[in-house]
């Protein structure tokens, strides 16, 4: 598939603006072709599914991008204490030092090769050689993840290009020149590519015995998610609410999902089958490929010997005595402020999500805070990183539920209650029904206890509504003076690589 290989090097060199200098090292590494070959995987079912499982494969390359664009903006990582020199990529983020000239993600994340590959699958699979099953139900997770990167998209830049076919050919360069939509033309292109997944799934219900294929389950909900969005920010109102609600009902009340009893065994990686909370999840696996998206969440091995955890109220225990194997840095954390906040004994959700280091001396001063949730386990004598990361797991479904309820004037207490059920156990304190805001404020509350680490806080304050952004981020880095920082800018090279390129208003 060499050709293949080459117009994605090209599209992800042009279309998507990276700049020709940053690609040239690409370009030298494979011969010119102007067009791709389709006549393979319209002959051969194996090389079509190749290109499906291929997918999954570049699907997975981008955790990092969605962790940090649905995480570090927020209010978890800000002004947090840590143990080495800080990572000046993530405090640029939750610190909004961003401008025209400080781009935090240049090339729109890189998210278009992925796009053209999915492009590619919906363009081919309608007349190759797969039985009409397998052939409806890839489709309709294409169409499901399209939508799901769109909406990535849409929530990061606003008014994006549009693409929806894939690049077969080069003959002229400004051909793939292409500007952006507006973000009423891409949430329309999100609903419908939701629609299309929801009609090829057919009803079809199915999970796979490991849940990292998208489902028809993962269909409905994005389409709650981002019917709430539409919702809030672009004048559905309770039309798109009610439309909300209906698809997360439905994966409710689906009899192979709920939540786990217990919170560590949603992302233990022993038990991925059937794992009943897991709607979707980007797969990792050993001799496969593993995480190294939260090295900068970890410690280093020689200070793992010097701080303790659970120094207060002891005993202490050398971190390097709970976690022997664990290597990585300390270069991002959580403010004292935000431990405080977090740090309920009885809530079962906080040692599993992250733990406190403390430096062995008077005092025992908080030297930061080490990322638990995607830890791994130890496999022949190494520390394997072999957790999955979920896109949406069934915590997601009920906390949108009751978004979409809060939002249509409902009573949203049933859907947090089994959030917190799950967290604190017997005798645990029920909310009750209040107003919208503080509805509102307890679903958010909930999101940043239960999705730690997840890349999930950012996007909840901002589907909430511009002034739970502007109430949780601290102002000197995100007045509401700026709200145009919500959305990101582009760069100078993309503007300069394609003319039909403008910038993001407000920069």
């Amino acid at each position: 598939m060499k050709t293949y290989i080459v117009i994605l090097a090209l599209f992800g060199c042009l279309v998507a603006s990276s700049g020709l200098f940053s690609c040239q090292n690409q370009l030298n590494e494979v011969v010119p072709q102007t067009s791709l070959n389709q006549s393979l995987v319209l002959a051969d079912a194996n090389a079509a599914l190749t290109l499906y499982t291929g997918v999954y494969s570049s699907f997975r390359t981008y955790h990092s991008t969605l962790f940090t664009l649905g995480e570090m903006r927020s209010d978890v990582w800000a002004d947090g204490l840590f143990t080495e020199s800080e990572d000046a990529g993530l405090k640029q983020l939750w610190s909004h030092n961003i401008s025209a000239t400080n781009v935090p993600l240049d090339n729109w994340g890189g998210f278009y090769s992925l796009i053209d590959r999915i492009n590619t699958v919906i363009k081919l699979f309608p007349a190759a050689p797969l039985d009409d099953a397998r052939r409806k139900t890839y489709l309709a997770e294409m169409y499901g993840m399209r939508a799901y990167v769109y909406y990535t998209l849409l929530r990061t830049w606003g008014g994006v290009p549009l693409t929806t076919e894939p690049v077969t050919s080069i003959d002229n360069l400004t051909d793939l020149y292409k500007a952006r939509s507006t973000p009423d033309e891409v949430m329309k292109q999100i609903k419908s590519d939701l629609e299309q997944s929801l009609t090829l799934f057919a009803g079809n219900n199915a999970f796979a015995t490991k849940r990292v294929n998208w489902s028809r389950a993962a269909t409905l909900t994005l389409k709650g998610d981002v019917f709430i969005w539409s919702g809030t920010h672009m004048g559905g109102g309770n039309a798109d609410f009610t439309i909300a609600k209906a698809a997360l009902e439905e994966v409710k009340a689906l009899p192979t999902l709920g939540l786990q009893a217990i919170f560590t065994d949603v992302f233990d990686p022993t038990k991925k089958s059937n794992n009943k909370e897991i709607i979707f999840a980007i797969n990792y696996e050993k001799n496969e490929a593993t995480q190294g998206v939260y090295g900068n969440f970890l410690v280093n091995t020689t200070q793992a010997g010097t701080l303790l955890f659970d120094a207060i109220p002891g005993p202490g225990a050398a971190v390097n005595s709970v976690y022997p194997l664990v290597g990585g840095a300390s270069r991002v954390g959580m403010s004292s402020a935000t431990i405080t906040k977090l740090s309920n004994a009885k809530d079962q959700r906080v040692r599993p999500s992250f733990r406190v280091m403390y430096r062995n001396a008077a005092g025992f001063p908080i030297a930061g805070v080490m990322l638990t949730k995607f830890i791994g386990r130890v496999d022949s004598g190494i520390q394997l990183y072999d957790n999955d990361f979920p896109i949406y797991r069934y915590a997601d479904v009920l906390l949108l539920l009751a978004e979409a309820n809060t939002k249509l004037g409902n009573d949203p207490s049933v859907d947090i209650n089994a959030i917190r059920a799950r967290a604190y156990g017997t005798g645990f304190t029920t909310y009750t029904n209040g107003t919208p805001e503080a509805n509102m404020n307890a679903i958010l509350d909930e999101y940043l206890r239960e999705f730690i680490g997840e890349g999930k806080r950012w996007w909840a304050l901002r589907r909430a509504g511009n002034a739970y952004v502007f109430a949780a981020v601290n102002p000197v880095y995100l007045p509401a003076t700026q709200a145009f920082k919500l959305v990101l800018p582009i760069s100078i090279t993309m503007l300069n690589t394609d003319p039909k390129l403008v910038q993001t208003s407000g920069y």
